[in-house]
């Protein structure tokens, strides 16, 4: 039962962060008469996806916890290429996703191996967030531990629906950039 309420929760603040974000474009954009069509369009797709996309999947395991632990070093690596070495966020996180898809060259047998790249990946989106945003390391590291455990939660969900990585680490910046500002605003 609590692990339906986890995985409830979890698609229920996913969808709420998309939409969310769809709202700050909409009100951001107003002087375009296309923009709310696009929106309203584009929310209803995302509500009916939820509903009738087949996002359950039920094996998990216990391997799937350990790899969390590379979220927070893809992001650091992302983060130091872009931020201190000036690559941009774009060929940062394109150098980070990329060496990460030979990790698994090292043993195919491994199942481990196997899913770094992804762990890597998800590490790299928040590595690529503006240094307006996520102005320490601090930052990062905390919206990788958000994105670790979003990622367990929702590890047996979206299979097989492209952007979870992407949308995981969004949700984390976004929960981490709030809780900077309630806790560090003077």
């Amino acid at each position: 039962m609590a692990k339906k309420k986890i995985r409830v929760f979890t698609i229920a603040l996913t969808l709420f962060v998309q939409l969310l974000f769809l709202a700050a474009i909409l009100f951001e954009r107003l002087q375009n008469s296309y923009t709310p069509l696009v929106i309203i369009a584009l929310s209803v797709l995302i509500v009916i996806a939820y509903l009738k996309a087949p996002i359950h999947h039920r094996t998990n395991l216990h391997e799937h916890t350990l790899i969390v632990v590379w979220i927070p070093v893809g992001a650091l690596i992302c983060y130091y290429l872009n931020h201190h070495l000036h690559f941009g966020p774009v060929i940062s996180a394109g150098i980070v996703g990329t060496t990460a898809s030979f990790i698994p060259a090292i043993n195919a047998k491994s199942t481990y191996l196997k899913q770094l790249p992804a762990s890597f990946y998800c590490g790299a989106f928040i590595g690529m967030t503006s240094l307006n945003i996520a102005s320490s390391i601090y930052f990062v590291l905390a919206a990788s531990c958000f994105a670790g455990a979003l990622l367990l939660v929702s590890k047996s969900l979206f299979n097989g629906l492209g952007g979870k990585l992407g949308t995981i680490a969004f949700t984390a910046v976004t929960i981490t950039s709030f809780l900077f500002l309630l806790l560090f605003k003077r």
